[in-house]
């Protein structure tokens, strides 16, 4: 069978797009598996799905590159919200999109009759480590020095439809990212997986991040990471609460503020490519 799929990124975290409203996927992990690997495939962080939804204008699902299903994808989200306006399939500047982490509400921003921008509203920030889940006690792991394996690391969890584990550092470029976000996913303290962000504070307004994302490894942008780090970065001391935090990654800047208990992304959607595969 042929498949038409849309290549789209948001901040270079690219995702093959496949509109379900009018196409079936029998095998999405598999597929993904298959499409994803570079060189041999079409390359990319994994596939999401946009199919019909009865409760939003879509439901997005995501599925990693290694086959496995994501809860939440705030890059993705974004492109999702782009896809349905300019196919016309929700031609409004205001949409909604089911996940398995709940409906987000996406606000576009509109140029020459095509969405450009997205804000999301990613909902509240979850600290308490049953939630997360984290297997560590108290109200909260924020700053908190833990023992891994035979070395001590500070750090803060945040879940944002996913769990994050936050490490403030001096340099990022300088982490072996796979190495410490291995070793941290391998200490069973994650049994749901775990995406690890590694951020520089740059001052009280920007931070600098590097992720290593559960099942795609180090992605060139993480949107609910971005969102965890700028509510780790509150929670602990280093930006001011309730303002917008600058999250600059790899691929790109988002903008992050966390307001009246929930927390709104800001950033670019793109479309690289559209194209047909035979599966």
């Amino acid at each position: 069978m042929n498949l038409k799929f849309t290549k789209m990124h948001g901040c270079g975290n690219d995702y093959i797009y496949i509109d379900c409203f009018s196409q079936s996927v029998p095998d999405p992990a598999g597929l993904s598996v298959r499409l994803s690997r570079p060189h041999f495939g079409i390359g990319a962080d994994g596939v999401i799905l946009i199919c019909p939804s009865a409760v939003a204008d879509a439901k997005m699902r995501i599925f990693n590159a290694d086959g496995s299903e994501g809860k939440m994808c705030g890059n993705g989200v974004r492109c999702v919200g782009k896809y349905l306006y300019d196919s016309g399939r929700a031609r409004k500047e205001t949409v909604t999109v089911e996940t398995l982490s709940g409906i987000k509400t996406l606000a576009l921003t509109v140029e020459n009759g095509q969405a450009v921008r997205a804000a999301v509203d990613m909902g509240p920030p979850v600290l308490t480590p049953a939630a997360l889940p984290v297997r560590l006690d108290g109200d909260a792991v924020v700053d908190r020095q833990v023992k891994i394996g035979a070395k001590t690391y500070t750090l803060t969890c945040v879940s944002m439809g996913n769990p994050h584990c936050v490490l403030f550092c001096d340099d990022p470029a300088a982490v072996d990212i796979a190495a410490v976000a291995g070793e941290i996913a391998a200490s069973g303290l994650f049994p749901e997986g775990v995406n690890v962000e590694f951020v520089r504070v740059v001052d009280d307004h920007t931070l600098q991040m590097r992720v290593y994302e559960r099942g795609s490894g180090e992605t060139l942008a993480c949107g609910t990471g971005a969102c965890a780090s700028a509510v780790a970065a509150v929670r602990c001391g280093h930006c001011p609460p309730g303002q917008a935090v600058t999250v600059r990654l790899l691929g790109g800047e988002l903008e992050i503020q966390e307001r009246d208990g929930r927390v709104f992304m800001t950033g670019p959607a793109e479309t690289a490519f559209t194209g047909e595969v035979t599966v």
